[in-house]
């Protein structure tokens, strides 16, 4: 394989300005718990950036859809991503800039990536707190946090899951607004001794 033949394959990754390294994301339409919190007010995903800006070009939302579909269903995906992350020489991975898990078995494959790229610390954030439900912390890869998050601005860290995010109004602990909306060199979201993230509402 090549990065030609693994781009196509996965559709590619991403690159957020503000992270050390590369994330993978999906259309944010195709989120089950989010696409239900967007419509509501004072949840974390009303106002979605994923659903603005230059998210609805045209081209960005084909490119969107086509890594949702092979995703989901090219059975070569998992050996892509191994090969993009494992080239890509960076020692953080973030799945889902936008978008979400879409079901356990994508949950599964998800696994089978980090576990196939154990120089990597790979971080998960996610609001599907039913597929987690089926699994157990010990099923997590040792170099995978997955940060379950809440539901309302200013609403509690879950409690089902040991490690959470809130967004908050006030008290955030994530450093990126301070300094030009970038991680530089935090890595409290991948660091499993830290419990709960809050991000800061903007």
């Amino acid at each position: 394989m090549n990065k030609k033949e693994a781009n196509k394959i996965t559709g590619g990754l991403s690159k957020p300005s503000k992270m050390p390294g590369f994330s993978y994301n999906l259309p944010a339409t195709r989120c089950k718990i989010g696409s239900k919190l967007v419509k509501i007010p004072g949840s974390v995903c009303h106002g979605c950036y994923a659903l603005k800006g230059r998210y609805r070009f045209p081209n960005v939302k084909d490119a969107l859809e086509r890594r949702y579909q092979q995703a989901m269903n090219n059975k070569e995906w998992v050996f892509g991503m191994v090969y993009l992350i494992n080239t890509s020489n960076k020692k953080e991975f973030r799945w889902h800039d936008a978008g979400d898990i879409q079901s356990l078995e994508h949950l599964q494959r998800i696994f089978q990536v980090c576990e196939m790229t154990p120089s990597v610390k790979h971080w998960l954030p996610t609001r599907e707190s039913v597929i987690l439900s089926n699994i157990n912390v010990d099923d997590v890869p040792d170099n995978l946090i997955i940060r379950l998050s809440a539901s309302k601005v200013d609403g509690s860290a879950p409690k089902s899951w040991p490690w959470t995010s809130t967004v908050v109004t006030k008290g955030k602990t994530c450093p990126a607004a301070e300094q030009d909306n970038e991680c530089r060199d935090c890595r409290a979201c991948w660091d499993k001794s830290v419990k709960n993230i809050a991000y800061g509402k903007h």
